[in-house]
């Protein structure tokens, strides 16, 4: 059965950022391949999101980019070492707490979720990383920030690797990099020159290479895992690789978040599933479903085969009913997973969420050059110091109060906590087992007879998977698109200044 594991995720906030600039640093540069994963604010208008057209789903995930925020980032280094056909990777995780310093949407159905999965929404405002959207203001472009992290990113010229990963695409672009383009075709113009060596979604990946019975994030990664154990239990005779972590010093140990991987041998295959939760891994119920969601017992019976005919109709019904409503959320991090038109909160239920029922959360530093209104999206009855809808409360200063004040019974609120410290949800994490999907499907696309250290996955090379669509977001520079000017511009400043390697960063606007 999988071997039991210990992933070591470094905390990264404003109390500690610049300590931790130059190990970050270093882990990009000498990585082989760099996944992230974002946790946000929001995603407004559901419907909007799942559109027929793709041009109109990009506007809509453009407007929520503009509108919403990062409020965490997650940063998997992966280095390849030893065996070119069965390798160890050396890996090195962060997990960044941030905070728009702009004025921008929260929903309170984001907001529910999260605090449910252990978000500390009192500690992001006290310790998050400041960081401005859009293009570059004032010292910007040479300051040691978030923005400046994302540009070593692309820098380093490594394959990036996101899970589900367009809406991921969009917010990075936005928040951490400059305006995002009106058009489609110009956005995955730039995204081709800012990831030259190519971006993979192992969303796409795990339907279309692996062929997994299931492909939401949790069970892609458990089932990689498995049968990437029992190769090595079996004598490292099929494909495999290997991981090794840091060994972080005492004084490092303050900042990490050692998160469990317990292995599959707990799991007995006589306990009925949530039908639900087997196929995308969320349930409208919750902590409160009567059924298992343990996906270590989900994928054992998937091998087993002990679904009867009964349980594979529900389960088609239920991928077939909700394919063009839910997908979306059946494996993105908690504050992506709230706002397709069929949430894991409102599953087949009518849509009573829309734009107005937002917090807006109001600037949390002074930028003399931006308005106290520079975000759209906020009507005068949107304002910070109102409680949503779901009775969150928000200072007035828009600020989330303590949290603990939610109007829930204690023993929903234990069972919750309960639930969630069973859950794998963060982004820091959620980027390390995207990275670890992209691993293993590595390994075993690797030919024997020619082995290469950059086989990664040529098949899903620059596809970005879409929701009840059978052909992916190919991310290329057509004939008929052209970069955008803002691209263009930062670009400039991203090569100009890496070929002056005697620019060194400022240490201003961090804390």
């Amino acid at each position: 059965m999988a071997s039991s594991m210990v992933v070591p995720v470094v905390d990264v906030q404003s109390n500690n950022f610049k300590e931790l600039w130059p190990a970050m640093l270093l882990a990009i540069k000498s990585s082989s391949f760099i996944s992230l994963d974002t946790e946000l604010s929001g995603l407004g208008n559901r419907k909007s999101l799942l559109a027929e057209s793709i041009e109109d789903r990009y506007k809509a995930i453009c407007n929520a980019a503009r509108t919403r925020s990062v409020l965490s980032l997650g940063l998997a280094c992966f280095k390849k070492q030893g065996d070119k056909t069965n390798p160890t990777y050396f890996v090195q995780v962060y997990n960044l707490t941030l905070l728009c310093s702009e004025e921008y949407v929260i929903e309170p159905q984001s907001v529910s979720f999260l605090v449910q999965h252990g978000f500390d929404f009192n500690k992001q405002y006290a310790q998050g990383i400041p960081y401005n959207k859009g293009n570059d203001k004032g010292t910007d472009a040479h300051a040691m920030n978030v923005r400046s992290l994302f540009v070593e990113v692309l820098r380093a010229r490594k394959p990036l690797v996101v899970h589900n990963g367009l809406v991921d695409m969009v917010f990075l672009y936005q928040c951490f990099y400059a305006h995002l383009p009106e058009r489609l075709g110009t956005f995955t113009a730039d995204l081709s020159e800012m990831f030259p060596a190519g971006i993979y979604d192992t969303k796409y990946a795990t339907e279309y290479e692996l062929r997994l019975v299931a492909s939401y994030l949790e069970y892609a990664f458990k089932k990689c895992k498995l049968d990437n154990s029992r190769s090595i239990e079996g004598g490292g005779k099929g494909p495999h690789m290997s991981l090794e972590f840091c060994n972080y010093t005492r004084n490092m140990k303050t900042y990490v978040d050692y998160r469990p991987c317990p292995d599959s041998q707990g799991a007995t295959a006589t306990t009925d599933v949530c039908i639900q939760f087997s196929a995308y891994g969320w349930c409208p119920n919750g902590s409160q479903c009567p059924m298992s969601h343990d996906t270590d017992l989900i994928i054992l019976q998937d091998e087993k085969g002990k679904e009867t005919k009964s349980q594979k109709r529900k389960r088609r019904k239920a991928q077939k009913g909700t394919m063009e409503h839910a997908e979306d959320a059946q494996d993105a991090p908690p504050s992506k997973q709230a706002h397709t038109e069929s949430s894991h909160m409102d599953v087949g239920g009518q849509d009573n969420r829309t734009d107005k029922n937002v917090l807006t959360v109001a600037k949390t530093t002074e930028d003399p050059q931006e308005g106290a209104g520079s975000h759209a999206g906020s009507t005068n009855n949107e304002t910070a110091g109102v409680a949503g809808e779901d009775g969150v409360p928000v200072t007035s200063e828009g600020q989330v109060a303590d949290l603990a004040l939610h109007p829930v019974s204690d023993a929903k609120r234990a069972a919750d906590v309960k639930k969630a410290e069973s859950g794998l949800h963060r982004a820091g994490f959620d980027a390390f087992m995207t990275g670890y999907i992209f691993a293993y499907g590595s390994a075993l696309a690797v030919k024997p007879e020619e082995p290469s250290p950059e086989t990664w996955l040529p098949s899903c090379l620059n596809k970005l998977y879409l929701s009840g669509k059978s052909v992916p977001l190919q991310v290329v520079k057509s004939t008929f698109s052209k970069s955008s000017k803002a691209h263009m511009h930062k670009m400039d400043n991203v090569w100009g200044k890496h070929q002056n390697q005697d620019a060194t960063p400022k240490t201003e606007n961090v804390a």
